[in-house]
């Protein structure tokens, strides 16, 4: 069981002032929590690393590593990202509060205290951390099972990091939101969760699959929604999920969607999707150049596959990359393209 759920919480308070400390130090252990202290920036580093408190109260102005820096650490370090920092400002400095809104901080207090305000405040983003971790976790999990679901086919290599990456730069050559560009990129690793539930005789299957074992197949997008459903964070992968095999002419799978009846995230990921395993290399075929893929995903346009104005943006997208050696570009480059 989570340690939140059984023992007190604990908070740690930063300041190099003693007096300043035992005051906070005094209101939290009236309000039952389990309080630390630290006097600088480094001893607070140490403490959180040693400690993995539940919440921090940090004071500004400190000599050496100040407040803001100790903010910045924690939430670039994945481990200590969710723990929630509490600023302690001088009344009306509103110069610190914007650079602590800047270095990541989840809240504003003033000298002296309140112990309303300190209490009401310290409880409601302590009950937020552990929601968010409850959160954290599960996802996680789904990720690990998408990881373990890649692992089960020996040829698909690095295929969902791939993903990743260039669904991370397509949405941001589309100009794509950050949830979307978010979304598009867990789809990368999620949208394939739901072979979790197919059998290895079908899903390693080297030859064609019967109409029996088709249709066994297919059911893998219905599968994976019912996994990911639960979380609301998933909402806007559940689309790329279940719709990445449709086809632009209604000839797909699972619901038969036509055109833009298809969500808009699914037509970019399947596209990225069927670029990826062209230009990836297999036992049972050949990796094709950038041009070759793309004269594919036209003869599949051509079909009546895909929607004719995207493949024509990500024909764009890709020459930019070939052309334009951007950070996007040599991340891409960086990962492989084999099994």
């Amino acid at each position: 069981m989570n340690r939140l759920y059984t023992e007190r919480p604990r908070v740690l308070v930063v300041d190099d002032n003693p007096s300043s400390r035992l005051t906070a130090v005094a209101l939290l252990s009236v309000e039952g929590y389990d309080v630390l202290e630290a006097d600088s920036g480094p001893a607070a580093l140490d403490s959180m690393a040693a400690t993995n408190p539940d919440l921090i109260l940090l004071d500004v102005m400190m000599p050496g590593m100040d407040g803001f820096e100790v903010c910045r650490r924690l939430k670039q370090d994945e481990q200590t990202r969710l723990t929630p920092v509490v600023f302690v400002t001088a009344l009306d400095d509103r110069r610190a509060r914007l650079k602590g809104i800047e270095a990541g901080g989840d809240d504003f207090l003033t000298k002296p205290f309140d112990q309303l305000e300190l209490s009401a405040r310290v409880k409601s983003l302590i009950r937020q951390k552990r929601l968010n971790e409850d959160l954290d976790h599960a996802e996680q999990v789904l990720f690990s099972i998408a990881q373990t679901v890649e692992s089960r086919d020996p040829n698909t290599g690095d295929h969902c990091e791939r993903l990743m990456a260039h669904g991370r730069a397509f949405g941001e050559f589309l100009g794509l939101s950050r949830i979307e560009i978010r979304d598009l990129m867990w789809g990368g690793y999620l949208h394939d969760i739901g072979k979790v539930g197919i059998p290895d005789a079908v899903l390693l299957k080297p030859g064609k699959f019967t109409p029996e074992e088709w249709t066994v197949m297919q059911q893998h997008v219905l599968i994976g929604v019912k996994i990911c459903q639960p979380l609301r964070t998933m909402r806007g992968v559940l689309p790329i999920i279940r719709h990445h095999h449709e086809r632009w002419d209604g000839t797909g799978y699972p619901d038969n969607l036509l055109g833009e009846q298809i969500p808009v995230l699914a037509q970019i990921f399947q596209i990225i999707d069927i670029y990826d395993a062209l230009t990836s290399e297999r036992p049972y075929k050949k990796a094709f150049t950038p041009i070759e893929a793309l004269a594919i995903l036209q003869e599949e346009t051509a079909k009546g596959w895909r929607n004719p104005k995207l493949v024509h943006q990500f024909e764009e997208f890709i020459h930019a990359l070939q052309t334009e050696p951007t950070e996007l570009a040599l991340a891409l480059a960086s990962l492989p393209q084999t099994a």
